[in-house]
């Protein structure tokens, strides 16, 4: 794996780092310790990565490639210090590896070990020195724990530090620490945490803020989420490969707040892989594009990939609504490795299936979300179609008539106006049109009746007893 800037390693290193916490099962501490080196280079920073997961087998730095920039050899000399060891270790390993080595036999040194004296511990520390400016490292850390936090993985708490030693002593700074407690149950599955994990999200500005902001959002009746999780069994190893998709739809009847997001036209897309955050792939892109948006009453105007980045702007979408996306691919074991041949073709045909399965959900669970044009086209001909049906009801000379309409419609029978009448006849012809439009995708079904009474039962067709005569019943053979 070659890296085109200094920044993806230092983010390559911490992914490693949670998959080692997550394969440990056991409550892990991730630490990220920034340090600027004092003179004569204030530039020089010293990049602590540690964690307490299950220890690195060293396999996960071979695929590491010094990039070949000369502006990024200059930033770093391309040497990482590891420190390691296993729960079932004696002693700590020392290794140091330098990525410039071309010949693998002296790519990797091995420094003096230290002894645990019977301590039973596990955990890995990679330590880099590159020459960089502080703060915009440590504003992508940043940015990438708080996109970290969508996942919601269960056993690891994040910590950004930032140590100071200047003329004043040696300080700390904590940046970002994450280590609230989940109401999500530990055996939660990673749908169930990635639902949760991105209405906090959304809830938190992007999880800038430590706090839900109550005045953009004053109930969870703002939110409406839909899920879809598509899998396939891929590879000679017949491992499975899971692509889980959440979309979120954010409204604000009063958008007034300083602090609501702007451009709510554009939605940008989370993608995570296999549980670390990852640029989307130009076939993701693609496949975004074939989705039939329209059947689900979206119109995409375009999507930019921007530096791995896609967002997709809408037409029509109303100033006091937000679309938000995430997708997460991942295998269901770790470590995986899957044929580069089949991977664009795969991950394409997953998202467009598990994004399809989220609108889906979203229709089903929520009322007249996501109609469709035709839906649309169509219920906007309900208030001009209830208006002829409640004239004619009430225009009818037939008491009984009326009266069977009424009780139909769950009205009483005296003393209703006519504008009460449309109305309800309104509401069921909407209803109607938005339960066919959540089924279009479906079987196709008999239509539900427009006026229907829970009273009412199925009929059950007997056979008709005909009059009886002299020759006896009525019989086809007679004819």
């Amino acid at each position: 794996m070659e890296f085109a800037s200094v920044h993806p390693i230092c983010l390559h290193l911490i992914s490693s780092a949670i998959q080692r916490c997550r394969l440990s099962g056991d409550l892990c501490r991730l630490s990220v310790v920034l340090k600027r080196s004092p003179n004569p280079d204030p530039l020089l920073l010293r990049i602590s990565i540690s964690d307490t997961g299950i220890g690195s087998c060293l396999e996960e730095f071979q695929d590491l490639k010094f990039p070949r920039e000369a502006a990024i050899a200059e930033k770093w000399d391309g040497v990482l210090s590891v420190k390691t060891t296993s729960i079932f270790d004696n002693e700590v390993f020392n290794y140091q590896l330098n990525l410039k080595e071309s010949a693998s036999a002296r790519r990797l040194t091995r420094l003096p070990s230290n002894l645990k004296n019977g301590v039973k511990f596990s955990g890995t520390e990679v330590c880099l020195f590159i020459s960089e400016s502080l703060d915009v490292l440590l504003a992508e850390i940043n940015c990438f724990f708080q996109k970290m936090l969508v996942l919601k993985i269960p056993n690891v708490a994040y910590e950004l530090v930032v140590e100071h030693d200047d003329a004043s002593g040696l300080r700390y700074e904590n940046v970002f620490l994450a280590n609230e407690s989940d109401p999500l149950h530990f055996s939660a599955s990673n749908l169930e945490r990635l639902k949760s994990g991105l209405e906090d999200y959304i809830l938190k500005h992007g999880n800038s803020s430590s706090k839900k902001c109550g005045s953009c959002f004053p109930s969870l009746e703002h939110l409406k989420v839909g899920s879809g999780i598509a899998c396939c069994k891929e590879g000679l190893r017949n491992t499975v490969l899971v692509m889980e998709a959440v979309i979120l739809i954010s409204e604000m009847s009063e958008p007034t707040s300083s602090c609501f997001r702007p451009c709510g036209a554009k939605s940008e897309v989370l993608c995570f892989k296999d549980f670390t955050p990852c640029s989307i792939p130009p076939s993701s892109v693609k496949a975004l594009t074939c989705i039939d948006w329209r059947s689900y009453g979206l119109t995409l105007g375009s999507i930019v990939n921007q530096h791995g980045y896609a967002l997709l702007e809408w037409e029509g979408l109303p100033p006091s609504a937000h679309i938000d996306i995430v997708l997460h691919c991942y295998h269901d074991q770790y470590p995986n490795m899957i044929p580069s041949a089949r991977k664009t073709q795969l991950d394409r045909n997953l998202i467009k299936k598990s994004v399809k399965l989220a609108l889906d959900d979203l229709k089903e669970k929520h009322a007249g979300v996501l109609l469709s044009a035709l839906a649309l086209k169509i219920r906007s001909c309900a208030p001009d179609l209830a208006k002829t049906i409640a004239g004619l009801i009430l225009s009818s000379k037939d008491s009984s008539f009326r009266g069977e309409c009424f009780s139909l419609l769950g009205l009483q029978s005296e003393g209703v106006g006519g504008e009460i009448v449309e109305d309800c006849i309104k509401e069921k012809i909407i209803s109607v049109i938005e339960m066919n439009d959540r089924k279009s995708n479906q079987k196709s079904e008999l239509a539900p009746f427009l006026f229907e009474n829970d009273s009412l039962q199925v009929l059950e067709f007997q056979e008709e007893e005909y009059e009886e005569n002299d020759d006896g019943p009525f019989s086809p053979l007679d004819i």
